[in-house]
């Protein structure tokens, strides 16, 4: 059984088994990805659920570590440094009980395989519960200073996302996909979106829609200046492997 937590928390260990898909973020001024988010699976290519739902107090941490090392080895024996992209993958910061100490194995693993540290993007969500804000804020100023790239999922999900974002000041603000579906038919939406693109470029924030799965959602979204898209639309997920933009496929 493979050891996680390599000097940190000697002994963890995390013997639930799981793959990783990747689903591309497009540059749609180019397209070509910008980055890839890697995306927990079963190891048979099942959803999520069956392995997050064995997720507990207990085994978070090695978790959240065994995530981290998988999502980097299986991107870079992908090819990932063959297209340029960045590699995106998500934490749960309620897993980190010291920053410094909990990214050792992620340093290791980066070193191991020759990938750049400003590659890596880390992902927080709105949703997820966040027990201490000032902790958080600690692991996102941590990881910037390392040279990591922070994004905030899921953004328009919960009830706090503004402050969240004042607060955290995270590199790119990821759109949450209930406030994508159907945009080319929602006004109201659209001025939100509308909103949300000048503030981020006054604060120097990166802007991605995800979940986009028609061509009006991806048309609408680049009138209202959206250069970062992901979803359906562009690729489904793959096991293992970094799927090709084929939109509308």
């Amino acid at each position: 059984m493979r050891k996680i937590c390599a000097g940190c928390r000697d002994g963890v260990d995390f013997d639930i088994p799981f793959a990783m898909a990747f689903q591309p973020i497009v540059d749609t001024d180019t397209g070509l990805p910008f980055a890839y988010e890697a995306l927990v699976r079963g190891e048979d290519g099942s959803g999520a659920y069956g392995v997050l739902s064995q997720v507990t107090d207990a085994n978070r941490y090695a978790f959240d570590q065994a995530c981290r090392v998988k999502a980097i080895e299986t991107a870079m024996a992908a090819g990932l440094m063959e297209t340029g992209a960045r590699l995106s993958i998500n934490f749960l910061p309620n897993a980190v009980y010291s920053p410094v100490a909990c990214i050792q194995l992620t340093l290791q693993t980066a070193r191991a395989v020759a990938m750049p540290l400003d590659r890596l993007i880390f992902e927080f969500t709105e949703n997820q519960l966040i027990a201490d804000p000032n902790h958080v804020a600690t692991i996102i100023d941590s990881y910037k200073q390392i040279g990591f790239k922070v994004a905030m999922d899921d953004f328009g999900a919960g009830h706090s996302g503004l402050d969240l974002f004042a607060r955290f000041a995270p590199d790119e603000v990821k759109l949450d996909m209930a406030l994508i579906r159907g945009i080319d038919r929602e006004p109201r939406r659209q001025a939100i979106v509308r909103a949300m693109v000048g503030l981020c470029n006054e604060l120097d924030t990166l802007l991605i829609a995800e979940g986009i799965e028609t061509a009006e959602e991806a048309a609408v979204l680049r009138s209202l200046g959206v250069r970062y898209h992901q979803g359906y639309w562009y690729a489904r997920p793959a096991l293992g492997v970094l799927p090709r933009i084929t939109p509308g496929a």
